[in-house]
């Protein structure tokens, strides 16, 4: 049975590639049906819109030639997937705010909450820096909703910079991976580590990392798409939980270590939580004061213990698939296969994060996978993209 793509179309230069978009789409024996909004129209015809998806394209709230009162309801249940191609500023604000005064930011409103909505931007890149856009696309990601782009290169407008719509080919892509990986990992059982930990030196201080846990979080929430059973088990992060996703959230090391052994077993472990190494040994139970007559006091450290190591080779219920993560500044290929070998874990995920690179805390990823078998280099780009890909090889690897 063809699966139905509602196709919303919105202004801006580059809605000219949603025809070829429909062209891909009706390739791959999907059914397109149009939105197009009033910014759109200026760009595209509705009769090169209908003519190749073959459907009546919808574009007023209030149509009196409608076959339906209701086209917001009734487009927005009936179809499997929703995507924006491409996606204004100005929509992307509307849905953010929960705005609906016309058809297209109507039924995105009222779309069913399991009904995936995937959306590439495309606009000037002062605009897609500007802080009040970013606001309104964490508060989206933050929703759930699916990000593809945009790119990086020469704008409409002569400029040049982030703000490109992402190529045809890339969101056939996405669609194709939304459609074709739901189930395949049914019956897994998949344990997902993110974020930090916080090792406390007293009530109120702590010693720490700058992991945002975003990465983890993304594979969690693709892992869940793919049909696994996910547990998601977080250090401290100002992340929503993904859907369908039981998460536990931890603090220290230690708790993680206890948490992770109770979860088990598990067919997929993906750790990539930033443990700390070590925690305080000299824990104070009340606060240290500051004695300006007498240096700071000495912190001792104590290692903790290595999870990735202990659920690769220590405990009796290994799962199948046990994937680390290496963050490395130097030396970044040679120090992320020493520890795959020395943590007997099955892949090792590593990512350059010096200062300069902005990845640690980010929102954004460049990492490498390294098996028994070689390499594989993922390109930078957003964090949930990266796990999307993740996903896809760990989807490759139990097919």
């Amino acid at each position: 049975m063809s699966k139905h793509i509602l196709l919303i179309v919105s202004g801006g230069i580059a809605a000219y590639k949603s025809l070829e978009l429909i062209r891909l789409c009706k390739k791959n024996d999907f059914s397109v049906t149009c939105v197009l909004t009033k910014g759109g129209e200026q760009f595209v015809t509705p009769l090169s819109l209908q003519t190749l998806s073959g459907k009546k394209v919808h574009q007023d709230l209030f149509s009196l030639d409608s076959e339906s009162t209701i086209d917001h309801i009734t487009l927005s249940r009936k179809t499997d997937i929703i995507v924006i191609y491409p996606a204004s500023a100005n929509l992307i604000a509307k849905l953010a705010y929960g705005m609906a005064d016309d058809l297209a930011s109507t039924l995105l409103l009222a779309k069913p909450s399991t009904t995936p909505l995937y959306i590439a931007p495309a606009m000037n890149n002062k605009m897609w820096e500007n802080e009040a856009t970013q606001r309104n696309i964490i508060c989206l990601k933050n929703a759930g909703i699916h990000f593809i782009g945009p790119d990086s290169g020469d704008l409409a407008c002569g400029e040049q910079g982030l703000g490109k719509l992402s190529s045809p080919e890339t969101v056939i892509k996405n669609i194709k991976f939304a459609f074709a990986n739901t189930g395949v990992l049914s019956g897994k059982k998949a344990l997902v580590t993110a974020g930090p930990t916080y090792e406390p030196i007293d009530p109120v201080r702590f010693i720490g990392n700058r992991s945002s846990g975003r990465q983890g979080y993304a594979i969690a929430e693709y892992l869940q798409k793919a049909g696994a059973e996910v547990t998601l088990i977080s250090g401290p992060v100002n992340l929503s939980p993904p859907n369908g996703v039981a998460v536990i959230p931890v603090n220290t090391a230690d708790e993680m270590l206890s948490t992770c052994s109770k979860v088990l077993p598990v067919d997929i472990a993906v750790m990539t939580a930033a443990v700390s190494d070590w925690k305080i040994k000299n824990y104070s139970s009340k606060k240290i004061k500051k004695d300006f007559n007498n240096p700071p006091p000495a912190l001792e450290l104590t290692p903790n213990k290595d999870i990735l190591a202990w659920i690769s080779s220590e405990t009796l219920e290994r799962p199948r698939l046990v994937v680390g993560f290496a963050a490395e500044t130097h030396d970044i290929i040679e120090n992320a296969k020493a520890k795959r070998e020395r943590k007997k874990c099955d892949w090792i995920i590593v990512n350059d994060v010096k200062e300069n690179t902005k990845i640690m805390g980010g929102v954004e990823n460049e990492v490498t996978i390294i098996t028994s078998s070689g390499m594989q280099h993922l390109c930078r780009a957003d964090k949930k993209h990266i796990g999307r890909l993740i996903t896809q090889e760990i989807i490759n690897f139990f097919a």
